[in-house]
């Protein structure tokens, strides 16, 4: 069964910080409950991708050689200011973990020009990362008299670890799995047990706030946009009924969910810079009728496509599109509003999965 917000777990002592971290933003929701969604703290910020690729851009134009320590993190951003700071001329020094963002293979950042290496050398400049700056977050809050709950919620896009792999076909083999072991929306979030191994970004964001944190959940960004996009009534009260396709648009990654119930019936993922909206809707509309094969999404760069037999059970005549990017696919059904704001679907959606684990214990 879907729920919403507004009305479940009035009962639930203390807070989630729940934070979607995309290539662009970082959207945040400090959820309180016995508290309306629309006068929960929200916050749309740079991602640190971006924030980090700033700070390595002005090291660059200042010259200096650079020693990147901390965790593994997204890439994007961070990734292209490094690659940018080696072509100026400068040397760039990483530790093990920090180099995984770049490649999952250390001989291939090598070849990059980046020197893993276990300690910093004299005369660089520190940058670290991490995807998730906490101490940052609670400091920024302090001046309105807001404190952070102790349950952290956060969703990432994890490719997953495979060195020697397509990480596309690597990543999708994940959504297969996830679809012939059920499909079923619950197990779509992680606690720090039951993450799986092979996602080592969501690993690292959970260790990196270890210390900061009573519980830690993650999850993959486009599932929580989706579970996000079931906090609009109409979104909701179509799943439960005839069944629909729900969207994400996002900056990077375009993901789509036939979803029935609280069951996913099928799987869809591209990369949102090699799509149209004209080769959106087409693999959109075969998708959602059953015909669309995952041979010719990882032909075109996408990651693939996966349809459960069952799914010829449902229509899945509606359809919803959330994402920062939806409008590329402007006109293919209905835009989503969780809680009357569509930039905090992932955040909502990591809410309501942290809820729903909740109650089914």
């Amino acid at each position: 069964m879907l729920y919403n917000l507004n009305s479940t777990e009035r009962q639930n002592r203390g807070g989630i910080l729940a934070v979607d971290v995309g290539s662009g933003t970082q959207d945040i929701l400090i959820y309180r409950p016995g508290v309306e969604m629309e006068n929960n703290v929200k916050l749309i910020l740079p991602s640190q991708t971006r924030i980090v690729g700033g700070q390595i851009k002005r090291l660059t134009e200042a010259g200096r050689d650079i020693f990147v320590h901390g965790h593994l993190m997204g890439g994007g951003s961070s990734s292209g200011a490094i690659k940018d700071h080696i072509e100026a001329g400068h040397k760039v020094y990483a530790t093990r973990e920090a180099a995984l963002t770049i490649k999952d293979d250390l001989e291939k950042v090598a070849a990059r020009g980046v020197q893993v290496v276990d300690t910093a050398p004299e005369k660089c400049v520190p940058v670290e990362f991490k995807d998730i700056d906490i101490k940052a977050l609670r400091e920024a809050m302090k001046p309105f008299g807001v404190e952070l709950p102790s349950v952290f919620a956060f969703a990432v896009q994890d490719h997953g670890f495979s060195p020697d792999r397509s990480n596309r076909q690597f990543r999708f083999e994940h959504w297969e799995r996830f679809l012939t072991s059920g499909g079923n929306l619950g197990d779509l979030i992680y606690d720090q047990n039951s993450v799986p191994g092979y996602f080592t970004r969501m690993k690292a964001v959970m260790e990196s706030c270890r210390e900061e944190a009573e519980q830690i959940w993650a999850m993959d960004t486009g599932a929580a946009a989706i579970m996000g996009t079931l906090e609009d009534p109409k979104v909701r009260e179509a799943a439960e009924n005839e069944g629909c396709m729900l969207v994400n648009v996002g900056n990077q990654h375009t993901i789509a969910f036939l979803v029935a119930g609280s069951r996913v019936y099928g799987v869809f993922e591209h990369h949102t810079g090699r799509l149209t909206a004209g080769s959106l809707g087409d693999y959109l509309d075969r998708f959602r009728r059953g015909s669309l094969t995952h041979e010719e999404v990882f032909a075109d760069h996408g990651h693939g496509c996966a349809i459960l037999l069952e799914a010829g059970y449902h229509s899945f005549g509606f359809v919803s599109v959330t994402g920062p990017r939806r409008g590329l696919a402007e006109g293919l059904g209905y835009m989503a509003v969780p809680h009357g704001d569509m930039m905090i679907s992932g955040a909502a959606g990591l809410v309501r999965s942290v809820l729903n684990k909740r109650s089914s214990h």
